[in-house]
C-alpha cells in the first residue's frame, strides 16, 4: 500500500497534518506514506518519522502546471490519495494520474475529481483543523476495513533529547543566559496569515510577565522578520532580552523551539511547531469564525496551551481590545510560577 497525503499550503496547515501520519502508521504499519508539500515545509516533513517519501510541489500552482505533477504522481504508482485540502489543480492531477482511490472533502468544484468524498463543512469551524484532517484519514481506514481507530497522543514532532539539551546549553552560552532560568520565546511575526498583536502590545506583555524563578525573554524572527523584531527590541530597551534571528532553516528553528519553556505568538506556523513538540504555548487569535482558537488549536495537550481573543464587546478582528495585563497574569500563573 502506497498512500499519498496532500496538504501543500502553509506551514501551520501542514504541521496540523502530523497526527494523520502517526495514525496511519500506528494502524497500518505496512503503509508507505508519501506527502506532497511545497519546498519550504519539506524540512518539517523530513523531521516526521512516519513519512516515507517527500514530493516537492511546484511553486507554480496554476492549473497550467498540472502536467508535470501528473507525471510525478503517475511514476510513483500510488494506490490511494488523501487530499486534506483540495484545489481544482490537485483534484485534476490525482484523477489524471490514475490513482485508484481518491478521497477529499466534499466541497467546491474540485470534488468532482474524487471517487470518495467526505462532507465536513469546515466553514462552520466546529472543531480543530487537525481533527478535520484526521476525519479524512479515518474515512480512508474505514473504507479499507479498519475500524475503531484511536488517534495517537502528543508530541507529534520529536528530536533526540541529548541533541536538544546540547542546543539549549549552546544557546545559553551564546547569549549569556543563566541555565537555570526559564526561556520564553516571543515570536511577533505572523507571515501575514492572521491578525496579530501590535508590537506595543507584545512589549507590554513582556513587561507584565512574572515568575518566581525569573526568566529570559527571547525575541525570535524568521526570514524577512528581522526589521520587525528590531523595532520590538527598541521598544523593550529597558527590559532585559535577547534577539534570535533564525537563519538556518525550519528544522533548526524547530530544534530551538523544542528546548524553550514557553512559546508566545499569534496564530502562525512556528506556534504550531511548538504545539507539535508539546511545548507550552500562549497564543493570540481573532474571534472570526474561520480563525478562532478552536479551529486553529495547537497540537499540544490542553494543560500546555492558553489562547486569548478580543472580548465579545469588541469587533472580532480587533486585537487591540485584548487585555494584555490580564493575559500576562494568566500566562504567568499557568506557566511561570513553579
Amino acid at each position: 500500500m502506497k498512500v499519498l497525503v496532500i496538504r501543500n499550503d502553509k506551514l501551520g496547515d501542514f504541521v496540523l497534518t502530523l497526527p494523520c501520519y502517526a495514525l496511519l502508521k500506528k494502524t497500518r504499519p505496512d503503509i508507505q506514506i508519501a506527502v506532497l508539500v511545497p519546498k519550504y515545509t519539506a524540512e518539517i516533513a523530513h523531521c516526521c518519522p512516519h513519512i516515507d517519501q517527500i514530493i516537492i510541489d511546484s511553486p507554480n500552482k496554476s492549473i497550467f502546471s498540472v502536467g508535470t505533477l501528473v507525471t510525478e504522481l503517475r511514476s510513483n504508482q500510488f494506490s490511494a490519495a488523501i487530499t486534506l485540502f483540495s484545489t481544482t489543480r490537485i483534484g485534476l492531477a490525482t484523477f489524471l494520474a490514475g490513482i485508484q482511490y481518491r478521497l477529499a472533502p466534499a466541497t467546491k468544484l474540485a470534488q468532482i475529481f474524487y471517487n470518495h468524498r467526505l462532507s465536513q463543512r469546515r466553514s462552520r469551524s466546529e472543531k480543530p483543523e487537525y481533527e478535520y484532517n484526521l476525519d479524512l484519514v479515518k474515512q480512508y481506514l474505514f473504507d479499507h476495513e479498519v475500524c475503531n481507530v484511536i488517534p495517537p497522543d502528543p508530541p507529534f514532532l520529536t528530536f533526540e533529547r541529548s541533541l536538544i539539551q546540547q542546543m539549549r546549553d549552546k544557546f545559553c552560552n551564546q547569549f549569556e543566559i543563566e541555565k537555570h532560568k526559564k526561556i520564553i520565546f516571543i515570536h511577533a511575526g505572523s507571515g501575514g496569515s492572521a491578525n496579530n498583536l501590535s508590537l506595543q502590545q507584545y512589549a507590554n506583555l513582556a513587561v507584565a510577565l512574572d515568575s518566581y524563578n525569573k526568566h529570559t525573554l527571547v525575541l525570535t524572527a524568521g526570514p524577512g522578520e528581522a526589521e520587525k523584531i528590531s523595532a520590538l527590541s527598541e521598544m523593550m530597551d529597558n527590559i532585559p532580552h535577547v534577539v534570535y534571528h533564525s537563519i538556518h532553516g525550519l528544522e533548526n528553528f524547530a530544534q530551538h523551539i523544542a528546548f524553550v519553556d514557553l512559546f508566545i505568538s499569534g496564530s502562525t506556523g512556528p506556534l504550531h511547531i511548538a504545539g507539535a513538540l508539546n511545548v507550552p504555548t500562549a497564543a493570540f487569535y481573532t474571534r472570526r469564525r474561520s480563525a478562532t482558537p478552536l479551529r486553529w488549536q495547537t497540537l499540544n495537550t490542553p494543560d500546555r496551551r492558553l489562547a486569548f481573543t478580543p472580548p465579545e464587546t469588541a469587533d472580532e478582528m480587533d486585537m487591540s481590545q485584548i487585555d494584555i495585563i490580564t493575559a500576562a497574569k494568566e500566562i504567568s500563573t499557568k506557566f511561570l510560577q513553579d
